[in-house]
């Protein structure tokens, strides 16, 4: 069956590529930290861009505003199935790619772990197979082969997405069925659940980056971190009275560049942790407020470049982020085995890292994910996210 399309926000599509990048950045900068964590030399500390891992958070935020939109008033045209099916379409393929390059990025360093140990062949594909299908790597066992605990170890940013596919299951099983009223006292008690956990530092981690693992505290952190946001998003979509904003592309954007680079705020003890604190309120308030403003905007408005910016940026979005840290694993390994821990050292090779990433997240989507996903929206009826790409 056939869903009609609606017109969708390319500002929010923008805005997801600006986040994406600067993730590909923070990633960069973690690879200083965590050569210096291994080899012994330094904090660990991230300290530059520190705060992009929110960027994550963000993606929560504008997820459950996209589904709340594209599919809140759809239930009568479509079944729970055609809903499945449409959410696999859109994430799966890329989903399955990011695992395949991390296969092949590990392979590269001849299924080294972290530890200098090599992990069987045997194990490895065992997690490749794993990952495909979704399936966490428990901490520990033998096919959490990097061994850093990592929820999928062959490509560690897919944790999110098994929290993204969580929020959709439950979104198509209860969540989308409560009135508004409803959904917004289910928000305001989860954003209490979300500051008792990460502003009480429950974690013990000093920041919201949690659920990339799968023990207890990051299973039910990351729960906290995914839902918090998503019926936050899907509040704004039902709430949503647009009113024109100029520039609201390039606002935004410098405001999240701002906010991530904020450096880290040390805390003097106490029950609340003011890194955390920080991080709450940029989820909580100040996020909503950039989607708001996103939505408000028009690329036709910021004239035909603004437009073509956002188009870019949406499409590529998505593909950079699950497939750029197979790229960054072995950026990793070079730096522990190097010693080398700041980028004015190694300037040329992080260049060269950042664009090969976004040309292989480009190839990828040209190439394997949007002929794909055109054959099989073909056979389903076509695609209704038309909110943004989420």
């Amino acid at each position: 069956m056939t869903i009609s399309a609606k017109p969708h926000y390319d500002l929010l599509d923008g805005l997801r590529g600006v986040a994406a990048i600067l993730v590909l950045f923070y990633h960069v900068f973690e690879g200083f930290a965590f050569a210096e964590a291994t080899n012994g030399v330094g904090s660990g500390i991230i300290t530059t861009l520190n705060h992009a891992h929110i960027a994550v958070d963000f993606f929560f935020i504008l997820s459950g505003f996209v589904i709340s939109y594209a599919y809140d008033n759809r239930w009568g045209q479509m079944s729970m199935g055609q809903f499945f099916k449409r959410r696999l379409i859109r994430l799966h393929p890329m989903l399955v790619m990011g695992a395949v390059m991390g296969f092949a990025a590990f392979a590269f360093v001849g299924f080294e772990r972290w530890d200098g140990t090599m992990a069987p062949t045997g194990w490895v594909m065992m997690a490749l197979l794993l990952t495909i299908f979704m399936i966490p790597a428990v901490p520990g066992l033998p096919y959490e082969v990097r061994g850093n605990g990592e929820m999928f170890p062959l490509n560690g940013p897919a944790w999110s997405l098994f929290f993204e596919y969580v929020g959709n299951i439950l979104y198509a099983l209860f969540i989308r069925r409560l009135s508004t009223k409803r959904l917004a006292a289910l928000t305001l008690v989860l954003g209490v659940l979300h500051a008792w956990f990460f502003v009480g530092d429950i974690s013990g981690y000093g920041m919201l980056g949690v659920g990339w693992t799968i023990d207890e505290v990051n299973f039910w952190g990351g729960l906290l971190r995914m839902l918090f946001p998503f019926t936050l998003g899907m509040l704004i979509s039902r709430t949503f009275k647009p009113m024109k904003v100029k520039g609201a592309f390039w606002i935004c954007s410098v405001v999240l560049i701002v906010l991530f680079s904020v450096p880290y705020i040390e805390s003097a003890g106490g029950v609340v942790n003011l890194n955390c604190l920080y991080e709450y309120v940029c989820v909580a308030f100040i996020f909503p407020l950039l989607v708001w403003l996103g939505a408000c905007g028009s690329t036709i408005e910021g004239g035909k470049a603004t437009h073509r910016i956002c188009q870019a940026l949406g499409d590529l979005s998505y593909p950079l982020y699950i497939v750029h840290y197979p790229i960054m694993y072995i950026f990793y390994a070079w730096l522990i085995d190097k010693q080398i821990y700041s980028l004015s050292h190694c300037l040329g090779v992080a260049t060269l890292v950042v664009v090969s990433s976004i040309l292989l997240a480009i190839l990828c989507l040209k190439l394997y994910d949007e002929p794909l996903r055109r054959k099989w929206a073909h056979s389903s009826g076509g695609n209704s996210e038309s909110a943004g790409k989420s």
